[in-house]
């Protein structure tokens, strides 16, 4: 397996050296230790990363193409390694670990031909007699140097979508991996210099809050692009340059529908999966769960039946589905919700043992849980999902609308007109038909609405966010 090789301390002008150790969520045993960086750091950063722009201001598209092309061979020589890595310092499943490796080789793929297709176009100067004697044209150029700040939850996916835009849009970055997996990162930059990115162009910095927000201040970024809680996202946003665009995703408190026409089985085999993948550990896992009064009894049933058969345990082992928290304090914090919403009147359906070792926490299942809950309010994190009855469908369009959240939402029915009438009243920027809400292609655009964030990912998106126009007016001559 990899190991983080000793590499040269990030500090610059000061003997004085932070560590901050990483612990294995599954066992909680010491994995290692990353260096983190101090305000004396930060403008060290922001000068190399201007170095890096000039330089990529004089490499060639070409050679962008090929460095992304042959970070993609590199993870996929070492799928089973990063797979294993993924498991041991983020908690996710082994066989979900696996594909996120698979994603994050496809990601690479994706940036390196959305790379080829920045460009700009011709404008033609028809509709107004003053230009006559002109012609003029556009040109794509990258913003300039980008600041990314991940999340803990994809470690290597997320990086690859927003290390990858920015060097396929032509941007130096610098980037903080999420302090609870910072390996896939470590990882990702011996990968990158291993290809022959220069250092200047791509550097890795690990950080805590104090030096997040002297670094986003830095007007040498032009870009940053943050994946996190909304609560840190929003106050970045304040603190950011002028002129500095941002891009945030947060997440929020997915919704599906189960129409009285559903395939229950379809049904209840997808949400078992979108509500409790990566232990509920995903800004799109599914949250709430409305169903039809009609098909009540029917859809609990095999809901319940479904999540009990699902393993809870070590990330590493084979078996299973439900991994650990990625904190002793997240377990704590879900129980003490879930603690409410029972003090509060809901029903419980299926319960976990609060007794399992340090941050497992497996499945609950709550239903007609008080809207004053924070479960129904706020975005859950972790292995829980309210199952909520309903009789019409404007009443669940109402409730989701009501949400400050706008993120992804799905629709189970047989009915495609039913579907897409849904799909147009739900208030959501994804709307998924026949499955649940966590399931997405790197591909596809990908962001929320109000709360749930700013701007919008997806590698054509993000490589459009990095880039700005430039437009050239010439005189044609007679």
């Amino acid at each position: 397996m990899w190991h983080p090789h000793p590499r040269t301390p990030l500090r610059w002008g000061t003997e004085n050296r932070s560590w901050l150790k990483i612990h294995s969520p599954n066992d909680r045993k010491l994995i290692g230790e990353v260096e983190q960086i101090s305000p004396l750091d930060v403008e060290y950063l922001a000068k190399q990363v201007l170095i890096g722009q000039a330089t990529l201001v004089n490499t060639d598209k070409f050679m962008r193409v090929q460095w992304l092309k042959n970070v993609a061979l590199k993870i996929r020589e070492s799928q089973k390694d990063l797979a294993n890595l993924i498991a041991l310092e983020g908690g996710k499943p082994i066989r979900d670990a696996r594909i996120e490796v698979e994603r994050a080789v496809l990601t690479f793929e994706i940036c390196a031909e959305e790379a080829m297709r920045v460009h700009g176009e011709h404008l033609p100067l028809s509709h107004s007699p003053a230009a006559k004697k002109k012609m003029a044209f556009t040109v794509r150029e990258a913003i300039g140097p980008v600041l990314v700040l991940s999340a803990f939850n994809h470690p290597l996916n997320l990086l690859a979508h927003q290390v990858g835009t920015a060097l396929a849009s032509g941007c130096a970055v610098v980037f903080k991996p999420s302090p609870g997996t910072p390996y896939c990162g470590e990882w990702l930059v011996e990968a990158l210099l291993a290809v022959g990115v220069p250092a200047t162009v791509c550097q890795i910095c690990h950080a805590q809050i104090p030096e997040i927000e002297l670094l986003v201040q830095r007007p040498e970024f032009q870009f940053v692009s943050f994946v996190g809680s909304a609560k840190i996202g929003w106050n970045l946003r304040r603190l950011i340059a002028p002129g500095t665009r941002i891009a945030l995703e947060h997440g929020g408190i997915a919704s599906a529908m189960v129409c009285a026409d559903a395939d229950l089985a379809q049904a209840t085999h997808c949400l078992t999966r979108g509500a409790f993948y990566h232990a509920g550990q995903v800004c799109i896992s599914t949250q709430k769960i409305f169903v039809h009064q009609s098909i009540w009894d029917s859809f609990v049933s095999g809901f319940v039946a479904a999540t009990r058969q699902l393993n809870v345990g070590d990330a590493r082992d084979e078996k299973t589905d439900i991994g650990p928290l990625i904190r002793v304090s997240e377990k704590i914090r879900l129980i003490e919700w879930i603690k409410e919403a029972e003090a509060l009147g809901a029903r419980v359906l299926l319960k976990d043992t609060d007794e399992r070792p340090g941050s497992l926490l497996g499945a609950t299942i709550l239903s007609h849980v008080p809207v004053t809950c924070r479960l129904m309010n706020e975005e859950a994190f972790g292995p829980v999902v309210c199952l909520i009855p309903y009789e019409t469908d404007e009443e669940v369009f109402a409730a989701i609308s009501d949400s400050p959240f706008h993120f992804t939402a799905s629709v189970f029915t047989k009915d495609m007109a039913n579907a897409l009438e849904s799909a147009k009243k739900l208030s959501a920027m994804n709307v998924m038909i026949n499955d649940h809400t966590a399931w997405r292609v790197d591909e596809m655009p990908f962001g929320g609405h109000r709360q749930s964030g700013l701007g919008m990912g997806g590698v054509k998106w993000a490589v459009e966010e990095q880039t700005r126009l430039k437009q050239v007016v010439l005189p044609i001559q007679n």
